[in-house]
């Protein structure tokens, strides 16, 4: 019978290239959003992959949706934790709201869904947790204290989460990708995305696919003795 992954902001970006990775490896997958309706609608036209639409970082809509998603697909054995936005400033100009919404989305979300899932993991004593960090949760950036924070918060829970799981057959790792070519990135201005990517030292940006690949192989039945990991996919921008 196939695994079931829930995959959240899992229809642009890098989410929609795990939950196509993932739909293809035999995984019955749903991909959660919450702002962007005309992409969740061609993503699910284009893969099949069934989006449902609620806001992660919110505890009471976690409940109801991870709850709809099981009563249509079955009980989740795969979470990945992907949803993230950016509010980006600089901390003597940043405002509570700009903190506070990075945190709520990027970090809060972690808990709400996972919180979700857990327990039905450790009594069927198999799960995945997977959460998307990244660079900037390790390395810093300058105008991101609340992502970073949000990001490297994350690495936390992870390797937290993995010793409290591991005697239950439920793994959790972390992705850390590097500046990846999605509509985030390709937000910044051009002349500070060259001087970006000419600190890569394999001179290029990362693709979605890049890092679908390593969610799915934590993804696997097999990957049983990998937790509490933290796995770069940066191009060598950041070496641990």
């Amino acid at each position: 019978m196939a695994r079931i992954a829930i995959v959240t902001g899992g229809t642009r970006g890098i989410g929609a290239a795990i939950s196509t990775a993932l739909n293809k490896a035999g995984y019955k997958v749903a991909a959660t959003y919450h702002g962007n309706d005309k992409a969740a609608q061609a993503f699910t036209a284009k893969t099949g992959v069934p989006a449902f639409k609620f806001d992660v970082g919110d505890f009471d809509a976690c409940v109801k949706g991870v709850a709809e998603i099981e009563q249509k697909l079955g009980p989740i054995d795969v979470l990945v934790n992907n949803a993230g936005i950016i509010r980006d400033a600089v901390l003597h100009k940043m405002t509570l709201e700009q903190w506070n919404e990075v945190l709520h989305t990027n970090l809060n979300s972690v808990f709400n869904m996972t919180r979700q899932v857990i327990e039905g993991m450790r009594e069927r004593g198999f799960g995945r947790i997977i959460s998307i960090s990244s660079i900037n949760g390790q390395a810093g950036q300058a105008g991101q204290t609340n992502y970073s924070a949000a990001k490297a918060g994350i690495l936390g829970f992870t390797r937290a989460l993995a010793l409290e799981s591991a005697s239950k057959g439920v793994t959790v790792n972390a992705i850390t990708p590097g500046y990846t070519d999605t509509d985030m990135v390709r937000a910044v201005a051009p002349e500070i995305l060259a001087k970006i990517v000419a600190k890569i030292p394999v001179k290029r940006l990362g693709k979605p696919e890049d890092i679908a690949r390593m969610a799915v192989f934590l993804a696997a039945d097999e990957a049983g003795f990998t937790t509490g990991a933290t796995f770069t996919v940066n191009g060598g921008q950041y070496l641990t």
